[in-house]
């Protein structure tokens, strides 16, 4: 497998400054059979302690992550895009609502964030391999910051705002995808990348949090257009950060992967050859199916805290609180639980991940509905051993155009879970329709759960053997 880094084959993957911070024994120690009685609070190469006294610890778990300097500069950039389009997506609404009146067309600009995801994440999910990764971060983030700076002039219409905003949602899968390959560059393909695709996660939920907060007050103070103007200003510091900030590495994708000829078709080939493995196939359905069906509440919060007679606070705190859930228990596994352990919990987690819902069945009131939705949040802790089960089937070649497509099918999947439940509470009870997302989701999430444990490379050899030598790309 080609490497990314002009470094040797045989030396850490991460960059020689960041290597004197973070030694990389620490992801490959957990590759070991068996790590013996050391303490793990040392790096197993370091010095043995001299005489004056011991040696410094190495830095653990999520402090281990931020001593790598690339890494602060993508999660300082990432930090800033992501303030940026929560704070844009809501001073958009109000702009487009000002502009027509109607509340279909406001709607509609919240939709236009998820819908196009799926296009840009298959149609142009190529870029992802067949350039340079921080060339392409650095131009999404621009030709992101000049779609905003577009929005801003008062002579687009309105018509014109929506299709931006389509545009600036095709741009983020190969943004999301690349980045994420990326950090295989940056954090190596072991713990510490797994840690780190943690801390954008949690990330992603707080800024949700804080970006309407944060968008609502600057509403107070500015027009739709002035808030906007913050966005501008955030993609441009994002792309200064990536391009500044971080090491120029050449592109990933070779001509046995799929690349060569147009993008249109590298990216399709890419999609046919991610989606036509059966481990990977398995392993991105694990992200996406849970995920479907989680939404259902969050989509239905506001008629259900009218069906019982909640206050508007009371709205809040039910969107709220599954994102609670999802960062402490991230949290609290990526700090806690050795990557060991964290790869154990996987299965059992998501197959009993969306069984908090069920409590919907008998109707619950504020307290009740608030813990089920936090604990249906916490559920969502398995992706992170998940995410190192993912990097390790998708060849390197692909894996810009894999984790796209990966990125793009969860932001669809959850536009359409969310479709779905509205549709099926225009004909059965609010309460009844988020058990019964907990039912089917439980249920397809087993049968996936079986799937995931028949492609274990562990037990392939029985597998192929039974089921006819089901051949993976992986292996070719």
């Amino acid at each position: 497998m080609p490497t990314d880094s002009p470094a040797p084959a045989d030396t850490p993957r991460t960059p020689p400054a960041a290597a004197a911070q973070v030694p990389a024994p620490f992801p490959e120690r957990a590759a070991l059979p068996d790590p013996g009685p050391a303490p793990t609070l040392r790096d197993p190469d370091a010095p043995a302690p001299g005489p004056g006294g011991p040696a410094p610890a190495t830095p653990r778990g999520y402090r281990a992550v931020f001593a790598v300097a690339e890494f602060r500069a993508v999660f300082a950039a990432h930090l800033l895009s992501l303030l940026g389009v929560v704070v844009s997506e809501l001073a958009l609404t109000v702009l487009v609502y000002d502009l027509t009146g109607s509340p279909l067309l406001s709607a509609l600009t919240f939709a236009l964030g998820l819908l196009p995801y799926i296009v840009g994440g298959t149609l142009f999910a190529g870029v992802a391999d067949r350039y340079p990764a921080r060339r392409v971060l650095v131009v999404c983030d621009l030709l992101c910051a000049a779609c905003v700076a577009v929005m801003l002039v008062p002579a687009t219409p309105v018509a014109g705002l929506l299709a931006l905003r389509c545009l600036v949602a095709a741009i983020a899968p190969v943004f999301t995808g690349t980045r994420m390959a990326a950090l295989t560059d940056i954090l190596g393909e072991g713990d510490l990348y797994v840690l780190g695709r943690s801390l954008l996660r949690i990330v992603s939920q707080s800024a949700m949090l804080i970006g309407f907060g944060a968008g609502g007050m600057l509403l107070t103070v500015l027009s739709p257009r002035g808030a906007i103007t913050v966005t501008v200003v955030t993609f441009l510091c994002s792309a200064a950060l990536l391009r500044f900030g971080t090491q120029d590495r050449p592109a990933r994708a070779t001509t046995g992967d799929g690349a060569g000829g147009t993008l249109l078709k590298e990216s399709l080939s890419g999609a046919r050859l991610v989606l036509g493995d059966r481990r990977i196939r398995a392993l991105m359905l694990l992200f996406w199916l849970p995920a479907m069906f989680v939404v259902a509440p969050e989509a239905l919060a506001a008629p259900y805290a009218d069906a019982i007679g909640a206050s508007p606070a009371a709205l809040g705190l039910l969107l709220c609180a599954m994102a609670v859930g999802h960062i402490g228990a991230e949290l609290f596994v990526g700090s806690a639980l050795s990557p060991r352990n964290r790869s154990r919990i996987v299965l059992p987690v998501a197959a009993v991940g969306l069984l908090p819902l069920l409590v919907y069945a008998v109707r619950p009131g504020l307290p009740l509905a608030l813990a089920a939705l936090a604990l249906a949040g916490a559920g969502a802790a398995y992706v992170i051993g998940l995410d190192q089960w993912f990097v390790d089937a998708v060849p390197q070649g692909l894996r810009g155009r894999a984790m796209t497509l990966l990125t793009a099918g969860l932001m669809t999947v959850q536009g359409l879970g969310m479709a779905l439940a509205g549709l099926a509470a225009e004909f059965f009870p609010v309460h009844q329709v988020v058990a019964g997302s907990g039912i089917i989701g439980t249920v397809c999430t087993l049968l996936l759960v079986a799937e995931v444990r028949r492609t274990d490379p562990r037990r392939m050899p029985y597998t192929e053997e039974r089921d006819g030598a089901d051949r993976h790309v992986t292996s070719r």
